[in-house]
């Protein structure tokens, strides 16, 4: 009797976490969908590996999961067998401890090197795949998949057999009609957000016409500085239509308003994106700083 009492709040247990899982990611994309909800959405630069966690591991992910955070950027290449894999450079060298680069690779081979950590040091951790990787944020976090545009065509199958389609947000730097013709078939099942830098004059009608075009929930800008003006005025285009996307990574991204200098202003960097710019997502590398000021303004649970 006690072993089938205890079967059935195991089993009531599971079926909780995996509404309370479900609701978590529906409650990110709802405000990611949603325009002109003010609280700002928090994206961990390669996974959240300024802890112990190498960038671009499953434990990155699951770090990012733990402290709350809303979305992991992830970085795709393709093994040598057309597996799509995660690492940032492309080479094994910097964040490996093996050689080569990953087309050369095949997946059996990739799997016997080891990440290294945020000093060099190498791990236990080994390279993850991208459907292990999706499988681990099911239901938990959002992804936002980076140098994934080009092989696109073999990263959806991966993400139709997961069940993921809800979670991801892809982008790219194309102009509309190239994401038209490259991405249309897809469009309607996965997010898509264009990236734009905004220095050039004429960047208020490159938006313009992404957002005509391809009716994107957000855009990722660009900044090193060279026009101050821009991002007021494409703030004002997207008002009511679209989020916007700042990267706090370093300075020529946002014109100097970096993860570094809100650690030496106490967040006024980043309250210069939210209030200034109308940042309502940040990329960053420092999550933890980013969630601890957003919430003491109340833009973040």
């Amino acid at each position: 009797m006690k072993r089938k009492i205890f079967a059935a709040a195991l089993l009531w247990l599971g079926v909780a976490c995996q509404g309370w899982c479900a609701n978590r990611v529906d409650e990110i994309r709802n405000v990611l969908l949603d325009p002109e909800n003010d609280k700002v959405l928090v994206v961990a630069h390669r996974g959240f590996w300024r802890c112990d966690a190498p960038e671009n591991s499953l434990a990155a992910i699951d770090s990012a999961i733990t402290a709350g955070i809303d979305m992991v950027e992830l970085d795709v290449w393709l093994t040598r067998d057309s597996v799509p894999v995660l690492l940032h450079d492309g080479t094994l060298e910097r964040t490996t401890d093996g050689k080569g680069h990953v087309g050369e690779l095949t997946l059996e081979q990739l799997r016997r090197v080891h990440l290294k950590d945020k000093h060099g040091k190498v791990t236990q951790y080994t390279v993850p795949t991208l459907e292990e990787a999706l499988l681990k944020a099911k239901g938990r976090i959002m992804v936002n998949l980076d140098k994934a545009y080009g092989i696109f065509d073999l990263i959806y199958p991966v993400i139709k057999r997961t069940g993921t389609a809800d979670l991801v947000l892809m982008k790219g730097v194309q102009p509309a009609a190239d994401v038209r013709r490259d991405f249309g078939r897809y469009i309607d099942d996965i997010l898509y957000m264009p990236v734009v830098g905004i220095d050039p004059a004429e960047a208020p009608e490159t938006v313009a016409a992404l957002l005509e075009e391809l009716g994107s929930p957000a855009f990722e800008l660009c900044i090193k500085g060279e026009n101050l003006e821009n991002p007021l005025t494409i703030r004002k285009l997207l008002a009511g239509k679209s989020k916007i996307w700042y990267n706090t990574l370093w300075p020529s991204l946002n014109a100097g308003n970096d993860d570094a200098a809100a650690r030496a202003d106490g967040g006024a960097s980043y309250d210069f994106l939210i209030d200034n710019w109308g940042a309502r997502i940040i990329q960053t590398d420092d999550p933890v700083l980013l969630l601890n000021h957003l919430r003491s303004r109340g833009l973040h649970d």
